[in-house]
């Protein structure tokens, strides 16, 4: 056995049975052990930015990391956005870099780099196997790493002549890693500034916008008064009927500071403290008042459900039924807006659907109009760095089996970022809608240079600007292999909605708005 084939029998050991790969040289090994093991399933992504969100996607709903196989040091650099995205998510994700070998490492061929360094910037934890004896063993402790509550991205650096050499022993799978234990103190602490009587808002976020979490807020809030909140960089929100009707903390710093300006007490549920995405002149960084006490009941690495029951315990609260939503909204009709894209989403979405949110600036207020949507979850970008929202749907369809609906909402500029997903998309035939949010510019910078208090001339304005050419979504859908059609009305969007729901395959709705 050598040191690839030890690793490929670890990592399904070890529960690891997804491999989402853009190889090279190196790792040629590595794929030969795969095609020899049955159990891996391998996905081919065309860009390595589109395998590691896949890989952040696919661990938010699975709950379980899947590993990467990226070709050295520049494939790592490549994939680095949205690694930068999966430790903001604080997502499990196994990295398998290849790497020159150890002997020809030292005469700098054109390939090498600091792989190390590079990996560092995103990783909780970094190893480099020197023999193929210790691959297996490496391997195990990286998985061990990743499932780190909540989550942790490991990446293992495997030279190919540690790969490709003879010796290699299978690994026993790795013991669970421990959640810490929730602090009694930390209880008291919250439970006596919610019977203050003082103003107290609850910010949410990891496993506390997940199932029993929500209901046992719902009841501590309704006891005291103190107001929910969901952290804005929430991975994953359980929504819809039968969940809680939660809002985000606004992106805008402004808006941010006038929903946290009368808190007397914050406590954190999994969530930190709430600061602005960017600093901006004569507005502050922090978005919630400098009187306000912070109390941290969890942290994101215990478990909030847990100190969420601690908490109901300590103030005696009774049950409560969740609060009724309302009436499903109906779908919208006329030009194509952001209220009306959200009404018909709710109206038309299927039970135990799944959206990948990467509609920036032109979604924030969809939250709203949703609550009475079918019971759903929502994905939502929360390391900032666009072209998560291709490959994040895609991972999460190959988590759910391709038995659940994914829906992604996407902005047109960062789809270019990483538009090779769709490829991806339709190679694995997954059931994705892709809703193209097609503006023809980034509306966001837009917005941010009025936030800077800047005023963009005629330079400036080309920069945000994505016409002259204008880009074609529907062939560019088509070259990939998804069928695809414009709307330009909410009547049209409607009806491609609702049959590309009854489809099996992914379908792209260019929609101009």
């Amino acid at each position: 056995m050598n040191g690839a084939q030890s690793l490929v029998q670890t990592l399904l050991a070890s529960g690891v049975d997804t491999c989402f790969a853009n190889p090279g040289t190196s790792e040629m090994h590595f794929v030969a052990a795969l095609d020899q093991s049955p159990g891996m399933r391998c996905v081919l992504g065309l860009q390595e930015n589109v395998v590691t969100g896949m890989a952040d996607g696919y661990f938010r709903v699975a709950g379980r990391p899947a590993c990467t196989l990226l070709h050295c040091g520049p494939g790592l650099a490549n994939g680095l956005a949205n690694l930068h995205n999966a430790r903001r998510a604080r997502s499990g994700v196994v990295n398998i870099v290849g790497d020159q070998a150890t002997y020809h490492r030292p005469l700098d061929a054109p390939l090498t780099a600091d792989t190390e360094g590079l990996a560092r910037t995103v990783s909780g934890w970094v190893r480099t196997s020197s023999r193929a004896a210790d691959v297996g063993r490496d391997a195990a402790d990286a998985v061990q790493a990743a499932c780190t509550p909540p989550g942790t991205i490991a990446t293992l650096i495997l030279p190919s002549d540690a790969s490709w050499d003879e010796g290699g022993i299978v690994a026993e799978a790795p013991r669970a890693p421990e959640t810490p234990a929730i602090d009694p103190k930390a209880v008291d602490e919250a439970a006596r500034a919610l019977r203050s009587g003082a103003n107290v808002v609850m910010l949410l976020a990891g496993r506390g916008v997940l199932g029993r979490s929500q209901s046992l807020a719902w009841r501590i809030a309704s006891a005291t008064g103190a107001t929910l909140k969901a952290d804005y960089m929430a991975a994953r929100v359980e929504r819809g009927r039968g969940r809680l009707q939660l809002e985000r903390i606004p992106y805008s710093t402004d808006l941010a500071v006038e929903v946290l300006s009368r808190a007397a007490h914050i406590v954190l549920v999994g969530a930190k403290p709430p600061v602005g995405f960017f600093a901006y002149p004569g507005k502050p960084s922090k978005q919630y008042p400098e009187r306000a006490q912070l109390h941290a009941l969890a942290r994101a690495e215990q478990d909030a459900e847990a100190a969420l029951q601690a908490l109901v315990d300590a103030l005696g609260v009774p049950e409560v039924a969740m609060p009724d939503p309302g009436p499903r909204p109906a779908a919208a009709t006329g030009a194509p807006t952001s209220e009306g894209l959200a009404r018909t989403l709710a109206a038309l979405m299927p039970e135990g659907a799944i959206v990948a949110d990467e509609s920036v600036s032109y979604g924030r207020g969809f939250y709203r109009q949703t609550h009475a949507a079918p019971a759903h979850d929502w994905l939502h970008l929360v390391g900032g760095a666009i072209g998560a929202g291709l490959p994040m749907a895609t991972g999460a369809a190959i988590a759910s089996g391709a038995r659940r609906r994914v829906i992604a909402l996407q902005a047109d500029g960062s789809a270019m970022y990483t538009l090779q997903a769709l490829w991806t998309q339709a190679r694995e035939r997954l059931p994705v809608t892709t809703i193209l949010l097609n503006n023809r510019q980034y509306a966001i910078l837009i917005g941010e240079y009025r936030g800077v208090g800047a005023t963009p001339g005629a330079t400036a304005a080309s920069m945000l600007d994505l016409g002259n050419p204008d880009l074609d979504w529907v062939k560019l859908a088509q070259g990939m292999g998804i069928d695809a059609a414009r709307a330009t009305t909410m009547e049209r969007c409607a009806d491609l909605m609702s049959s590309s729901f009854a489809r099996t395959e992914p379908f792209l709705i260019d929609l101009a708005i």
